[in-house]
């Protein structure tokens, strides 16, 4: 039957049913709600709630139309429950209040992988590498638990305590402690050091309320110590404050200098300046994006760029374009909903499309791989439209992301698809860190990172059993591939146990000779140097 025909007869089939069998199908018209004629919202759920054939939980139907709605908007609108309220909002603070660890799910188990100096954890004598076993007599190993779950029972008003048995390697019976909470620093930079004379390097992994406080220490430290020029390390920076990030730039531009403008339809053009002498105008700076580098991490890369300063350097960012403001509601829940765009000091908007799918519209970086734009920069290809002009002459686009001034594609070497899967499937970074577990007084007794980088190499039962495991999941590879593997893994397995013991500043100095981006701008920055010579 054709469809067309096929409709009014259903329709008509409805009438008729509804004659028969008594349904009322009469319109009704439906009287304004709070005097709004077309407040249709609000008419609906009145009618649901004083009509409807069955009980219904008003509250629960509200959340899934608000969630409904702001996901056919833009993919950054967002209803935040009131229980998870708390986390969302603190991973941008300064502080929260907890026990001061680091932890992992590691084997259905929580892990610490680092215990925060001076915190209320390492003062009672736990740490990195015990396992929570009970919190407060609740057993929370082997009944999958989850990484929220456990950040629940672990945080808490200062000054309040919680009794823990932790597992210890080593130790057969379970350990008691009772920790008292206490305000613990969040950090956004995790990493910063020299890496040679010259060149001073900050990994940066969000824009929270004390991240610019933490950048200007950072610099000033490392100006002590010589720096001259600075790799800024945005790869994975998801973003966070607005404000921070103008905050920042401010101390790499001079005064009067545009750094962003913001527009929306509720909200007037607003642009903002660098107000003050940057602390570091006169320095060369060298700034790292990857397709996880988004939002404040755009803008700060975005006005470097437009401004002509320093050199972006990695693959072309994720593309966030669109301002948010929170909003707290009756219930205890919040309101993110996007209320501008931001544009580059050029006039670039660079947020990149959105056909409605927010799945796709995450994972977007996956067509990139399809598409061979993560393997080689010919591969991308940007409408004359999208085209903008810097001041001095740069040739730079809109549309989806900054594009770096240099692009370091990802390596797409068959010779080395055995080694990367067998890291992307943990394999590498487990059998780090179990060995880290197991060997932890002698690896620390190294004392410093540059000791342990200097004379600890990978043992070679480590790599066998490593390549063991990998057939376990049927990877497999022939000689040429082993001896790839073996090369490529003695750096990456050394990083990953530093980092256990000496903190994030040991993997980035240890990792570095093989981090490709880095060591362009490493690069880059003694060219300019030598010619400033």
């Amino acid at each position: 039957m054709n469809s067309k025909n096929f409709l009014p007869l259903y329709f008509a089939l409805v009438l008729i049913l509804g004659l028969l069998l008594g349904i009322n199908v009469n319109k009704r018209d439906v009287k304004p709600v709070n005097g709004k004629t077309f407040d249709n919202i609000d008419n609906v759920l009145s009618l649901i709630k004083n009509d409807y054939v069955d009980s219904v939980e008003m509250d629960e139907l509200q959340v899934k139309a608000i969630k409904e709605m702001l996901s056919e908007m833009d993919p950054h609108s967002e209803y935040i429950e009131p229980e998870i309220l708390d986390d969302v909002n603190d991973q941008l603070l300064s502080s929260f209040e907890g026990i001061g660890v680091s932890f992992r799910i590691e084997k259905d188990t929580v892990t610490i992988l680092e215990v925060i100096k001076g915190g209320p954890s390492e003062k009672v004598g736990i740490k990195a590498g015990d396992r929570i076993v009970y919190v407060n007599d609740s057993l929370i190993a082997g009944v999958g638990i989850q990484n929220t779950g456990a950040m629940r029972l672990l945080k808490g008003p200062k000054n309040t305590k919680v009794d823990v048995k932790i597992h210890r390697y080593d130790v057969p019976e379970l350990l008691d402690f009772t920790i008292t909470r206490d305000v613990i620093p969040n950090n956004s930079i995790i990493s910063s050091f020299m890496i040679d004379e010259n060149i001073g390097f900050i990994k940066l992994t969000r824009f929270a309320s004390s991240t610019y406080k933490e950048f200007v220490d950072a610099i000033k430290e490392l100006k002590k110590e010589g720096m001259t020029q600075l790799v800024l390390d945005l790869r994975g920076n998801t973003g966070g404050y607005l404000g921070t990030a103008v905050d920042m730039i401010d101390e790499m531009l001079p005064k009067g200098s545009l750094i962003v403008y913001t527009e929306g339809e509720h909200r007037p053009r607003n642009y903002l300046y660098a107000r003050r002498h940057g602390i570091l105008e006169n320095d060369d700076i060298a700034v790292l994006i990857d397709e996880g580098s988004a939002s404040a991490s755009e803008i700060v890369a975005g006005a470097l760029q437009d401004n002509d300063k320093g050199i972006i350097i990695g693959r072309r960012s994720f593309g966030k374009g669109l301002v948010q403001e929170q909003f707290d509601l009756p219930n205890g829940a919040a309101l993110r909903l996007t209320v501008a765009r931001y544009y580059t000091p050029t006039g670039r908007c660079i947020q990149k499309p959105f056909s409605g799918n927010k799945e796709e519209y995450m994972f977007e970086a996956w067509d990139r791989y399809e598409s061979g734009e993560m393997f080689s920069a010919d591969s991308i290809h940007f409408a004359d439209s999208l085209k903008y002009v810097t001041p001095g002459g740069k040739t730079v686009y809109g549309g989806g992301g900054i594009m770096p001034d240099i692009y370091v594609p990802l390596k797409n070497d068959s010779s080395e698809y055995f080694f990367n899967k067998i890291v992307n499937s943990s394999i590498l970074f487990q059998n780090a860190f179990e060995y880290t577990d197991k060997n932890r007084k002698n690896i620390a007794a190294y004392k410093t990172v540059e000791n342990f980088d200097k004379n600890f190499k990978m043992p070679e039962k480590e790599f066998d059993k490593m390549l063991k495991d990998a057939e376990k999941l049927d990877i497999f590879g022939d000689e040429e591939d082993i001896k790839t593997a073996r090369r490529l893994a003695e750096p990456l397995f050394k990083a990953y146990i530093a980092r256990d013991i000496f903190g994030d500043d040991g993997f980035y100095q240890i990792y570095a000779p093989s981090d490709d981006i880095l060591q362009k701008a490493l690069s880059e920055l003694r060219k300019i140097e030598k010619n400033q010579d």
